[in-house]
């Protein structure tokens, strides 16, 4: 099993930056991808942004382009979500996801991942 641990959530005012971390460990020697989805009260769990392990090739919401950033620490097995200029619609609970089973498909989707963090609230104040 693979198990991930999310930092750096809090309260920010709109336009306002936040550093997310997700840190792998465990069964990590089969990675592919990591991604970050966002859960806000009464909504269904929505992709935010992806890595893929090899080629670092990265893939993001319509909603973050521009704005938040995905990197990876490879050696750490460890991947941040730079966002920057915030808005309340960010609010939500962010959960750090870990692909330990290839899929070919851009991994957009809940099922396109294997292992998923306990999350970290973001919120954004007007």
């Amino acid at each position: 099993q693979v198990q991930l641990v999310e930092s750096g959530g809090g309260l920010v005012q709109a336009g306002g930056s936040l550093r997310l971390s997700c840190a792998a460990s465990g069964r990590t020697f089969s990675t592919y991808a990591m991604g970050w989805f966002r859960q806000a009260p009464g909504k269904e769990r929505e992709f935010v942004a992806a890595i893929r392990w090899r080629g670092d090739s990265t893939h993001y919401a319509d909603s973050v382009k521009g704005r938040f950033t995905i990197s990876s620490v490879y050696a750490k097995k460890a991947v941040d979500l730079q966002m920057n200029n915030l808005k309340p619609e960010d609010t939500a609970i962010y959960y750090c996801a870990h692909q330990s089973t290839l899929r070919l498909r851009v991994p957009n989707g809940p099922h396109d991942y294997d292992d998923w963090g306990q999350g970290t609230q973001v919120t954004v104040s007007s």
